[in-house]
């Protein structure tokens, strides 16, 4: 039986999507900012699907994490998205959807859509997901909601930690585009996780958030130290 293929799946909308990410967005991106990418190795062996996880404090991080991630690993990558704000308006859905494949995420009720998310994994698409539920208001890495780890757990599907840092600073909650100078950005990739054998999608979540907190961490002073140059 063929399987159906849509705006997830397809070849086509994946290679219009290329030239949108990474003729537009990533030269725009990368021209604002001043970006550093970490971890790449880790990624050598990942196959598809898997999920990517990461802090988030910024309406730059879905940007920086697709255009760091290797063209392979972005190609078909899906982004969560809340419902409320970027499905709400027509024309915000569709840079949105052009952009980002997004899918949408009901940041009030959680696992309220866990069942699309489910069935795009189970298609082989990979998911970006951000734990904390919404952009943090100063930076901090906030506790991780345990949607993603039930998800990769009820899908044996490996989580890639991500840590993306000085975001919040480049471009803060409130702002509508990024601060001039071109201020410094890391975003840094993790080994994928599995969960251990009987472990709880809330201790694994606890997991996942400690291993972004790591990562975040071990950039965090070289990154200040280009701030203050």
């Amino acid at each position: 039986m063929t399987q159906k293929t849509d705006r997830f799946t397809s070849p086509t909308v994946a290679g219009v999507r290329f030239v949108a990410q990474r003729g537009m967005l990533k030269p725009l991106v990368w021209r604002l900012t001043r970006v550093t990418v970490h971890g790449t190795h880790e990624l050598v062996d990942l196959k598809r699907p898997f999920i990517a996880i990461a802090n988030h404090s910024s309406h730059l991080d879905a940007p920086l994490v697709i255009g760091a991630l290797p063209r392979p690993h972005a190609r078909y990558l899906a982004a969560g998205a809340a419902a409320d704000y970027f499905f709400d308006v027509r024309w915000r859905k569709w840079l949105t959807t052009l952009f980002f494949n997004a899918f949408a995420i009901e940041r009030n009720s959680e696992g309220k859509r866990s069942g699309s998310s489910r069935a795009l994994l189970e298609r082989r698409v990979p998911l970006l997901i951000f734990p904390e539920g919404g952009r943090s208001k100063h930076g901090e890495i906030g506790r991780f909601k345990s949607g993603a780890a039930a998800l990769s757990i009820a899908t044996r599907v490996p989580c890639v930690p991500i840590a993306i840092v000085g975001a919040n600073l480049a471009m803060p909650r409130g702002v509508n585009w990024p601060k001039r100078g071109r201020l410094p950005v890391a975003v840094v990739f993790g080994e994928p996780m599995f969960a251990n054998d009987g472990e709880s999608a809330e201790n694994f979540s606890t997991r996942l958030g400690d291993a972004v907190r790591r990562l975040h961490a071990s950039v965090s002073l070289a990154h200040s130290g280009k701030e203050s140059a």
